[in-house]
């Protein structure tokens, strides 16, 4: 019996790469859903549906975005990360619920680097610290100012508790040494919309998602967080050169698939998508919106990922922020 289990194990091991081939060989055979944790018109969401076309034609089957937005974008992690490992349902995550959320909340329902495979690191944008239009202030300076002199009159908005740039605008209030109120919203759009209204002041976002609102009008630009000047908005100065050396912040957007995904389709897919972000269409269409492309390799962007959760982790603990 025991010669006959043994002989019937290496049977297996031996049929395994074969059904494995055949598992993935066919890959893909219908759409793929590209999972997207924020609602549409953010700069997330912009992004995955800059790839999902390409990424469709390099596949030759269809792929959807699907929206899935609340709780700092865990809501639509967690629906990825339980979903079937076959590769037909991607998460096009963000450094919110990436690497962010398992130092800010108690109960995030995953584990990023045990229930997801990373795929690739797709692109990195910088922040753009706007204001509502109609406020006095024209730039930092005249910013800091004003919220001084408005004690517990000054609201500021972010994608969600948590997120990027809730925690950047924490990052400013201790640096700069004012006092603002975060209200956080169910992603970009509606924080953006309720900035434009008046119901907040100002916050932090992503180049892709206010420019068009800069540019009408709407919002009015303050400070890039980078450490140059950025060339979509290059009569906008840098944090630093308006007073607050050093100060930096941003978000980034990649591609995951559940853990179990076979290596095939993960590499597949890392293939095709590299290629894409090094096309010049691709580089065209994000560098315009301020979006710097990557493509690096899956233990790459596993190894940003490892790096980004601890200084967040720092920043967290330095800003005395308890996980909610």
């Amino acid at each position: 019996m025991t010669t006959r289990l043994v002989s019937w194990c290496f049977a297996l091991a031996c049929l395994s790469p074969l059904w494995a081939i055949a598992q993935t060989g066919g890959y893909p055979a219908r759409p793929t859903k590209l999972i997207v944790a924020y609602p549409p018109g953010g700069s997330t969401d912009v992004a995955a549906r800059l790839i999902a076309e390409p990424l469709a034609k390099a596949l030759g089957q269809s792929v959807v975005v699907e929206n899935k937005p609340g709780a700092g974008g865990t809501i639509g992690a967690a629906f990825s990360a339980k979903s079937e490992p076959d590769g037909y349902t991607l998460h096009f995550g963000s450094a919110a619920e990436v690497s962010i959320a398992r130092v800010t909340m108690k109960d995030v329902p995953f584990d990023v680097l045990r229930d997801f495979q990373p795929v690739t690191l797709v692109g990195r944008v910088p922040f753009l610290l706007v204001t509502n239009a109609a406020l006095a202030p024209n730039n930092l300076r005249e910013l800091l100012g004003w919220i001084k002199a408005n004690p517990g009159k000054v609201n500021y908005s972010s994608f969600g508790a948590n997120t990027t740039n809730h925690l950047v605008g924490e990052a400013f209030k201790l640096e700069a040494g004012v006092q603002a109120t975060h209200v956080p919203y169910k992603g970009s759009g509606p924080s953006i919309t309720d900035l434009i209204g008046g119901q907040v002041q100002y916050t932090f976002d992503t180049i892709t998602a206010v420019l068009g609102h800069v540019r009408g009008g709407r919002l009015k630009a303050i400070a890039v967080t980078t450490q140059q000047r950025s060339a979509l908005v290059p009569e906008t100065p840098t944090m630093s050169e308006s007073g607050l050396p050093g100060f930096t912040g941003g978000t980034w957007f990649g591609l995951l698939a559940p853990k179990g995904v076979p290596a095939a389709i993960v590499e597949r897919l890392h293939r095709e998508l590299a290629a894409i972000l090094r096309s010049d269409a691709m580089r065209g269409e994000f560098e315009k919106r301020g979006i710097e492309p990557v493509g690096n390799s899956p233990q790459e962007f596993t190894d940003f990922i490892r790096a980004e959760s601890e200084r967040w982790s720092r920043l967290a603990a330095r800003i005395h922020l308890q996980p909610q």
